[in-house]
């Protein structure tokens, strides 16, 4: 191991370090480089630089790992931990030479560094010279991404414009309509420097008569009799010779006052059931039951996340018989409830069924009700019908009433249809 430094050159603590154009200025000399070698017998010689022994001198009360961690940041070689105590022994002054200096070394050594940072220069403006092909890559695959981006658009979206506002063309041709039918003519802007008009010439001026799409109906009249008074609606069903020779001048009918014509109801027939969550019909499962005729358990139409609804419309197919003995499929509208006391004193007419669930108390409230609280009067009109387990003991009070029973198996699906089947042949009886 061996430090060899230029024996010309001695340095402490107390030089004046001088930086100058990334050059280091020792007193009025410019020492470009100067080096010191380190290696063991047989192996090619280091040396050190001028910069690596400046860094040791400035951060040499920093520990050892410390300073290479720091020398490592700036890009700066690092002397050695054995080489070190027998440099800053020899640069502290004290000792007066050392058996590491090479006297021996070459001047040409000198030029290194100049020759080194020629060669970085020239790496740096290669590397400068290079294409972007990095960079080029990216934005062509960014420029061809975008060539496949599709604006996403929903019903809301497309009804936006964003490139022309049509406020300002749309409000002035409202504005023109609404001035066409109160008859009066569009608003007339005055043109820029237009020469002032004489008051009384605007007066003499005829006005022209704007377009008024209602006008046709007074030449109605006048096309139909030719200009004749002619009353076209008029007849001479009731009335006797003399007030016909008397002329309809003579008459005095009072037109009697337009009565309103009363709105017609809806005639959509109203199936009523149970609101009670224990019933096997439910609003959940009403459109299965009497639509599709299967038996779908409400607790399962639950788990599909099905929502409740007030009412809801199911659609009966059925075959109706033609005059000439043909039968044709035809759809029958019908409205399911199971709050009928939301209903109107009219919409009970169309109550066509209804289901029981048991107690008296599902009828309170209604119409037909008797005063004891039975419900006898009500089955007379609307037919009813109660649904359970075909294993369920039947309840009481529909044993007692007049109530079509269905029953239903908790396992055979595939007898439900028939039981529903039964429900329409009793319902069209």
């Amino acid at each position: 191991l061996g430090l060899i430094i230029l024996g010309h050159i001695q340095m402490n603590l107390n030089n004046t370090l001088i930086f100058l154009d990334g050059e280091n200025v020792i007193g009025q000399w410019d020492w470009t480089l100067t080096f010191v070698e380190t290696g063991k017998e047989g192996q090619p010689r280091e040396y050190y630089t001028l910069d690596s022994i400046l860094f040791l001198l400035n951060n040499v009360h920093l520990s050892h790992p410390v300073y290479v961690r720091r020398a490592a940041t700036e890009n700066i070689p690092v002397v050695r931990r054995p080489d070190r105590k027998d440099l800053l022994g020899y640069l502290n002054g004290e000792a007066s030479t050392s058996a590491s200096i090479d006297r021996s070394a070459p001047l040409e050594i000198g030029l290194q560094r100049s020759t080194q940072v020629k060669r970085a220069a020239d790496e740096v403006l290669a590397e400068a010279k290079k294409p972007r092909i990095e960079g080029q890559r990216e934005k062509y695959m960014n420029d061809k991404a975008r060539l496949r981006e599709r604006v996403w658009r929903t019903r809301t979206t497309i009804l936006q414009s964003t490139g022309k506002n049509f406020s300002k063309n749309i409000f002035a041709i409202l504005q023109s309509v609404k001035a066409r039918e109160e008859g009066r003519a569009p608003e007339q802007r005055p043109a820029p420097n237009a020469a002032p008009v004489d008051p009384t010439l605007r007066t003499k001026q005829p006005i022209p008569a704007a377009y008024n799409r209602y006008d046709q109906e007074r030449f109605k009249g006048k096309e139909e009799t030719e200009g004749f008074k002619i009353d076209t609606m008029g007849t001479y069903h009731g009335m006797t010779l003399k007030s016909v020779t008397e002329g309809a001048s003579a008459r005095k009918t009072q037109t009697p006052a337009a009565q309103p014509v009363p709105r017609p109801g809806s005639r959509t027939p109203i199936i009523i059931i149970p609101a009670a969550t224990t019933s096997l019909i439910t609003m959940l499962n009403a459109k299965d039951l009497l639509q599709d005729l299967k038996f779908v358990p409400s607790d399962e139409k639950k788990k599909q996340g099905c929502q409740r609804e007030n009412e809801t419309l199911i659609q009966r197919r059925k075959d109706q018989m033609q005059p000439g003995g043909t039968a044709i499929s035809v759809t029958v509208p019908y409205r399911v409830v199971d709050q009928p006391l939301k209903l109107m004193p009219q919409d009970w007419d169309r109550v066509v069924a209804v289901f029981v669930q048991g107690p008296a108390w599902q009828f309170k409230g209604w119409p037909w009700l008797l005063p004891d609280g039975s419900p006898v009067d009500i089955f007379a009109k609307i037919k009813a019908f109660h649904l359970k387990y075909d294993e369920v003991r039947l309840d009481p009070n529909v044993q007692k009433w007049d109530v079509t029973v269905l029953e239903l198996s908790y396992h055979k699906r595939h007898l439900d249809r028939p039981v529903f089947l039964r429900f329409w042949e009793t319902l069209d009886r």
